[in-house]
């Protein structure tokens, strides 16, 4: 079971460039929505096993979020060149540059042995889904050439902005807070 839920977790790894490719290269995006909702699902189904079966791992804690970095990263840059659109990129690169931030803070924190500071929360949990969510609409969206669905992810992505920066201003509060 143990390699299995590694499995999902590296899935995210390696599909993110997949999908960037079918989506900037091939027009491809039914493909690209569907291997993206199975990168989707593969983020609550590590988590949900591992908690199950009790295989919950330091090694766990530390690639999981980072395998979601790496998919919103590639469609991040895949929707910006796809519908070239300043709007996500600016919105998007904020938001990473939020999680590159609280990647250090959770560096910062695990050398202090305060990692509690930056363990992921509700919010934290909300924040990928939003993303993930606006992903999908996104892609929905270039599938069914409806201008209508792309404009409402715009709204889906600036509230997943708001949340992605709420969170990390919680983090850092309670980072620096101790």
């Amino acid at each position: 079971m143990n390699n299995f839920i590694q499995f999902l977790t590296y899935f995210r790894i390696f599909i993110a460039p997949v999908i960037f490719i079918l989506i900037t290269s091939f027009d491809t995006y039914e493909w690209a929505l569907f291997l993206f909702l199975l990168a989707s699902f593969s983020d609550y189904w590590d988590g949900f096993l591992a908690r199950k079966y009790k295989l919950e791992s330091k090694a766990g804690e530390v690639i999981d979020p980072i395998a979601d970095k790496i998919l919103a990263l590639f469609l991040i840059l895949a929707l910006s060149i796809e519908l070239s659109s300043v709007f996500i990129g600016i919105v998007g690169g904020t938001m990473l540059a939020r999680e590159l931030w609280v990647s250090a803070l959770r560096d910062l924190n695990a050398r202090q042995g305060t990692s509690d500071s930056t363990k992921v929360t509700f919010f934290g949990k909300l924040k990928t889904f939003i993303q993930f969510l606006t992903f999908s609409f996104y892609l929905i969206g270039l599938a069914l050439n409806s201008f209508l669905i792309i404009f409402i992810s715009n709204f889906l992505l600036f509230l997943a902005l708001i949340i992605t920066l709420k969170t990390g201003l919680s983090y850092t509060i309670a980072t620096f807070k101790r």
